[in-house]
């Protein structure tokens, strides 16, 4: 395992204090690469919430330095205004019950309406 260099983690946490939703994924929001980031996608787009993908494929220090960064080691990895929220499971289970639609609420991030 390598150890995340100084820059990667700098990127990583500009994009997260940037940035008020950042989905660290497989590919891009037009085109993931993995059905564990095409789920949270839809999740995201469903809500009708604008966000960040950054593709972990194009670049292996952030694919990694995101893993050391969370100590999370799968991607996708969303953040919300800076906190790391989970991966795949961890959102569709909000999705589901409704803990996500909440979360961005209460930290101010419109949803669509009866979403």
């Amino acid at each position: 395992m390598t150890t995340t260099t100084t820059a990667a983690s700098d990127r990583i946490r500009t994009d997260i204090t940037e940035n008020q939703v950042v989905l660290f994924m497989k590919g891009t929001p037009v085109f993931p690469q993995c059905g564990f980031s095409a789920t949270v996608v839809q999740v995201l787009s469903h809500l009708g919430i604008k966000f960040k993908g950054v593709d972990v494929l194009a670049d292996a220090e952030i694919r990694q330095g995101i893993k050391e960064f969370s100590s999370w080691p799968t991607i996708p990895q969303l953040y919300v205004k800076g906190e790391f929220v989970g991966g795949c499971d961890i959102v569709r289970e909000m999705f589901q019950s409704g803990e996500l639609a909440q979360l961005l609420k209460d930290n101010g991030i419109e949803t669509k309406a009866g979403a």
